[in-house]
């Protein structure tokens, strides 16, 4: 036997080795330099973890391998051993990392072969030589990997562009594996294993850089602490999809592909428009394809809230071509039945999309996802971020990739603009997008009641986004007497552009419910005819899907049309729901909310009304945890509006309640199986009144008036005095950023707003 070499020599090799790198060489390291005087227990345990870790990774040891480890881990230890261990586990190693004992990070190829599989996760180790007995994390970057982008709820701050050079360069993910059986931190002995996953985006070869370091400057000079490494990636399986609506019609649908550890395919973070990468799911229709790598796969397919969630296992052969067939099914069917759905309040750019190298995405990319969800009006509003990139899509017309059954058109939210703090504005059905006179959003102007006249002269029908912001209320009560501080960008002026007939619709859903109602419900009291609309505002508040939040309008005609949509928000012949109860044809004596342009019914006198509708839902016959979780949370987290949180107790029933002028009068339980059920109440009219039917906070329709001996809707003093007291306040919150110039017109239309109010306040009957 060869006497065992000192480890002074050994540490000089494995430096020599390490010293490779920083030539740029991309050459495989036939051997990692074995690591001597080490403890045989504490390697052992460490290896016994790595190799469960590598099972569970799905890349177990071979057989050979195995037994040769097994071996060495149920010996008495001793040198021989250690070697082995050594010996066995290099093979696998793609990197060997020496930390020196001034924590300085070195790094070198190891002999695993440098092989990815396109669209796959490959699992490679990575050997430590700790002089130092550092017990900080081992962390791996690569400039060839894109940064995760962390968003907030609301509006976050705009990324860092991508440029398009850099969407080449960065087609690799990577991952340190630090969940159990292993420790996120090292271990601080001379010698341990830590498991590396990467992921390629592209086949064939590509360099990449990767970089470690055990905390702030431990990097070693000289670039030593890089390898760079030349993969050879080989093709995926080209899985075509076969996706059939229930009737047998060739559709689109929603995918998610986890394998068994759970991650999704194709990787997030290496996803292109039109898959985003900040989505699970990927969209794609009848005989498209993705690419997965050969392997077991856990398939979950949707087409929008109208549809089950389907679930079923695949395996993907090691071939070249696969398919697999997917057919959806409902449980209701909306447009059929004359309610077409709609969310007026999607973007392209901003927020969780890529900024760049397009500026946001385009038009056939929102049509994907837009179609994927069943959605059968999507409204793509371009708005600040990306707003001269994106305005060369508004034509004032729907798409050219409207179908009869799908309609998309571009228009205009007003945020980012010079009014914005008065409140985000939805501008929909516009002729024209620039206001008169300005080229710059700069020229705009600084708050809200010019800019919904000007959309309402050209024709379009226009309100106020994600209107809770800025309404905060302390309770859930509604309606409260508490004055919000109207300190946000939701319906904060619109307690005075109402009066001013400038305001067709607030949106709701994207908002906790009763901040949003709450406004809503004090002006309905006081005798204005908003109606109430649903959006998702993807993805700033909501970056899941479009149509979280959507809006239903009744087309009697039976035939999706743009215009006559937008009309039908304007008159109110509409509900609003997240997708997973619905209102229909709700009515109040025979008459419908907006019904042929008309919401009114008169009463001579006092008396009974009969209020009825068609009303279905669907919830799972069990809560989830998930479920659970979401009932319990308070109404100003998200989700904002969801089923479960109107779920009583474990059953599957929901409450149907009728409200009067902003309070429940009746109610009826629903069970929530997807079948669609006659409610009938029976409501006594004692004052002119508005009438609605809620599932809350799940859905909600627009109201009926009923006027009683001709006298107009005077509700609620209180809400009249509340309505007084939110003029005040929000002018004390926007006056100071209102431009001096437009300071004197804007006063005047917040005190024309308090006469108003005050005039309705002389007129109210007691509550």
């Amino acid at each position: 036997m060869h006497p065992r070499p000192s480890r002074r020599p050994i540490i000089r090799l494995f430096g020599a080795i390490l010293l490779l790198a920083t030539t740029g060489s991309t050459a495989r390291a036939e051997k990692l330099p074995l690591v001597p005087d080490v403890e045989f227990q504490p390697l052992s345990a460490q290896a016994r973890r790595i190799t469960e870790a590598l099972g569970m990774l799905g890349e177990p040891l071979s057989k050979e391998d195995a037994a040769k480890l097994d071996k060495a881990l149920d010996s008495t230890g001793g040198a021989d051993a250690i070697r082995d261990i050594q010996r066995v586990l290099d093979a696998r190693c793609l990197i060997g990392i020496e930390i020196n004992p001034e924590s300085r990070v070195k790094a070198v190829q190891g002999p695993a072969a440098a092989r990815l599989l396109q669209s796959g996760w490959s699992v490679f180790l990575v050997k430590v030589n700790n002089q130092a007995g550092v017990t900080a994390p081992l962390a791996a970057e690569s400039p060839n990997a894109v940064p995760v982008f962390r968003v907030s709820t609301g509006r976050p701050d705009p990324k860092p562009s991508v440029k398009p050079a850099q969407v080449v360069q960065r087609w690799l993910d990577l991952a340190m594996f630090n969940d159990r059986p292993l420790k996120k931190e090292l271990s601080g002995l001379a010698l341990e294993y830590r498991i590396i996953q990467l992921y390629s985006r592209d086949a064939g070869r590509r360099e990449a850089k990767i970089s470690f370091n055990v905390g702030q400057g431990t990097q070693d000079l000289g670039f030593r602490s890089d390898v760079d490494i030349l993969f050879q990636c080989e093709p995926a399986v080209n899985v075509v999809l076969g996706v059939r609506d229930e009737d047998g019609t060739p559709t689109t649908a929603a995918f998610i592909f986890r394998d068994k550890m759970g991650r999704v395919y194709p990787s997030p973070g290496r996803r292109l428009a039109p898959d985003f990468f900040f989505h699970p799911q990927i969209y794609r229709k009848n005989g498209e394809s993705v690419l997965l790598p050969p392997g077991q796969y856990e398939v979950e397919v949707t087409r929008g809230p109208e549809y089950l969630v389907a679930r079923r296992p695949i395996t993907v052969p090691s071939t070249r071509l696969h398919r697999e067939n997917f057919l959806l099914r409902r449980w209701i069917n909306m447009a059929k039945m004359g309610w077409y759905s709609g969310d007026h309040h999607v973007h392209a750019a901003g927020c969780m999309h890529y900024e760049s190298p397009t500026e946001g995405v385009k038009p056939e990319d929102m049509w994907r996802h837009i179609v994927g969800e069943d959605l059968d009006v999507g409204c793509v509003l371009s708005w600040g971020p990306c707003w001269y990139a994106q305005k060369q899509f508004f034509e004032g017309k729907i798409h050219s990739l409207s179908t009869p059954e799908y309609l998309m058109r571009y228009d205009v939210e007003v945020s980012g603009f010079p009014s914005s703090h008065t409140g985000h504005l939805c501008l929909l059905r516009l002729k024209e997008d620039d206001y008169p006179g300005t080229t710059r959003i700069e020229e705009w102007p600084s708050w809200d009641l010019p800019v919904l006249q000007w959309g309402k002269r050209q024709g379009g029908v226009v309100g106020f986004s994600h209107s809770g912001w800025g309404l905060k209320i302390a309770g859930d009560k509604l309606p409260t007497d508490e004055v919000p501080p109207f300190d946000g960008i939701g319906a904060n002026e619109y307690i005075v552009d109402v009066v001013h007939d400038a305001v067709d619709f607030i949106s709701s859903v994207d908002t906790p419910a009763p901040w949003e109602l709450n406004i809503w419900y004090h002006t309905l009291n006081c005798g204005y005819r908003a109606k109430l609309s649903g959006e998702t505002d993807f993805p700033c508040i909501y970056g899941e899907r479009v149509g979280l939040g959507r809006v239903y309008v009744k087309l009697e005609e039976g035939q999706l049309d743009f215009d006559k949509w937008c009309e039908g928000i304007k008159q109110g012949h509409s509900y609003v729901t997240d997708g997973k109860s619905h209102l229909i044809d709700f009515r109040v004596d025979n008459l419908a909310p907006g019904e042929s342009g008309s919401e009114l019914m008169k009463l001579s006198r006092a008396g009974n009304v009969k209020v009825t509708a068609q009303v279905a839902a669907h919830l799972d016959a069990e809560p989830s945890a998930e479920a659970r979780a979401i009932r319990s949370r308070p109404l100003d987290q998200k989700p904002y509006w969801d089923l479960e949180r109107a779920r009583i107790d474990d059953t599957r029933k929901v409450p149907v309640e009728v409200i009067v002028n902003g309070y429940p009068v009746a109610k009826t339980e629903i069970t929530a199986d997807g079948t669609i059920q006659g409610v009938s109440f029976d409501v006594p009219i004692k004052k002119s009144s508005w009438v609605a039917l809620r599932i809350y906070p799940s859905s909600h329709t627009n109201p009926v008036f009923v006027l009683v001996d001709g006298k107009p809707v005077r509700a609620s003093k209180k809400s009249a005095e509340w309505c007084i007291k939110s003029v005040d306040q929000c002018w004390s919150q926007k006056e100071k950023k209102i431009r001096p110039a437009e300071k004197a017109a804007a006063r005047k239309a917040y005190d024309v707003a308090r006469d108003a109010y005050r005039r309705i306040l002389s007129e109210s009957e007691g509550d």
